[in-house]
């Protein structure tokens, strides 16, 4: 017997029994989504049901056992470290990325290297038997272990998933997925929706791990309804430049571990491969000095990482001079500049102002302010700064220099590849002196710049 359907309004929430075009209670248009009418009263969700052994319902919160989820390494360290530590039972993990970029890779690399270890199911609904057995070969996996099943239907691949009894399970990927319950065309926002849910159950009534792919936008937003990254326990993102062979894998979402971890991969021949010391890969050693490069180091999760930053500042032609980021916010870029103007008495409004962060990294966090305006004002001056120094700091509109999370592990990694010089915020300076390393503590911008 099919399931009853009806038409929810995704801006307002109204309920229609048919489609319409356009809303009546709120306006919108286009916005009537089919959903499964609940026939039953819900259940309580099996993943909360007799937490700590004791009976489902209404728990003393300190009377609940805490402990720490079992994890399963994956054999891929760079792949743990984004997870926070490995796979955990029951848990679901929602990957994105641009098409071509190397998810189905990581993830078929990864049942192949915990394939010995707990039964694993590939199931892919983009890619026949014969082109996934093809890109195993050419990776050189031991595939013996990897069980495949193409199919698109969520109820046939359920059935085969309750008889497989897979603790690890690939769904390649989520929009190609539909239920007969929904009339709707596979990636909608209806289908999407649901098909996720039903796999969401599966993973916490039967502790099974589930790997959902998801394709993304133009924008490069994960398509489909935003409740899909709400569902979910983990969502990663794969990064990388077009360019570029190295890939980044980084956690926006994880309910086991740090958000904004981030994971770097190598494109090869031979499928992705872990670069143990990423720091290495984003630095260029230039043959002399240059003006406008410098090295910060930012924090990305647990992990701090050395980053080149680079300016370009040229006479501009234009009314309005450009202000052009890869890698960075733009609009802070242009808060900076005005900081620099007001505080600093540094002119760059007749001037076209280009800031890059080498490697294809994105940077997100007010640690690269006062990098940034040390490589303009080196560009704008045309003179070079000083190799062995790095450099990390937030920036006010004060002009004073606020002090970042994890100072000293920063100032660490920099002294491990070498750096002797650093310009930093003082209430970031060490209370331990660190071999090697001569360490400005500054407090206002000016500060900051006469150490250039």
């Amino acid at each position: 017997m099919r399931a009853k359907t009806q038409y929810q309004c995704q801006e307002c929430g109204a309920i229609s029994p048919k489609w319409a075009g356009q809303c009546a209670d709120c306006g919108a248009w286009n916005t009537f989504v089919e959903t499964v009418v609940e026939a039953k009263p819900a259940k309580l969700n099996p993943r909360f049901a007799g937490i700590g052994g004791e009976a489902p319902g209404i728990h003393v919160l300190s009377e609940v056992a805490a402990g720490d989820e079992p994890r399963l390494p994956t054999n891929i360290a760079e792949l743990d470290r984004v997870l926070g530590g490995g796979v955990v039972a029951g848990s679901v993990v929602l990957i994105g990325g641009d098409p071509g970029i190397g998810k189905s890779t990581l993830l078929l690399q990864m049942l192949s290297a915990v394939g010995a270890d707990l039964p694993t199911l590939y199931v892919s609904g983009e890619e026949s038997p014969r082109q996934i057995a093809m890109r195993a070969r050419r990776l050189g996996l031991d595939a013996q272990s990897i069980r495949l099943l193409t199919e698109t239907n969520i109820e046939r691949v359920l059935e085969m998933a309750k008889r497989e009894s897979p603790r690890l399970m690939v769904v390649d990927s989520i929009q190609t997925m539909y239920t007969d319950l929904l009339t709707s065309a596979p990636g909608s926002v209806g289908q999407v929706r649901e098909t996720a849910a039903q796999l969401v159950r599966f993973a916490k009534s039967g502790g099974a791990s589930v790997y959902l792919v998801g394709h993304v936008t133009k924008e490069g937003a994960l398509a489909g309804p935003r409740v899909l990254e709400h569902m979910v326990d983990t969502v990663l993102y794969f990064e990388g430049d077009g360019g570029s062979r190295y890939r980044v894998v980084r956690a926006v979402k994880n309910r086991y571990g740090a958000v904004n971890e981030l994971g770097v991969f190598a494109m090869t021949d031979k499928g992705l491969r872990e670069v143990t010391n990423p720091s290495a890969i984003f630095l260029s050693r230039h043959e002399k000095d240059v003006p406008g490069s410098v090295v910060m180091v930012t924090r990305e999760g647990t992990r701090p990482l050395l980053v080149e930053v680079q300016a370009l500042v040229d006479e501009s032609k234009l009314a309005n001079p450009r202000r052009v980021t890869v890698g960075l916010d733009g609009n802070r870029l242009a808060m900076l500049l005005a900081i620099a103007h007001r505080h600093a008495g540094i002119v760059t409004y007749d001037q076209d102002v280009f800031v890059n962060v080498v490697g294809g990294v994105r940077v997100s966090e007010t640690g690269a302010d006062l990098a940034v305006l040390l490589a303009v004002l080196s560009s704008l001056r045309g003179r070079p700064l000083p190799q062995e120094l790095v450099v990390f700091g937030e920036v006010g509109l004060a002009g004073e220099i606020r002090p970042v999370p994890g100072g000293p592990e920063r100032l660490r990694e920099a002294a491990k590849h070498g750096y002797t010089q650093a310009i930093v915020p003082r209430a970031n300076a060490p209370k331990e002196k660190i071999d090697g390393m001569k360490i400005h503590a500054v407090t206002t911008l000016t500060q900051a710049l006469a150490q250039t």
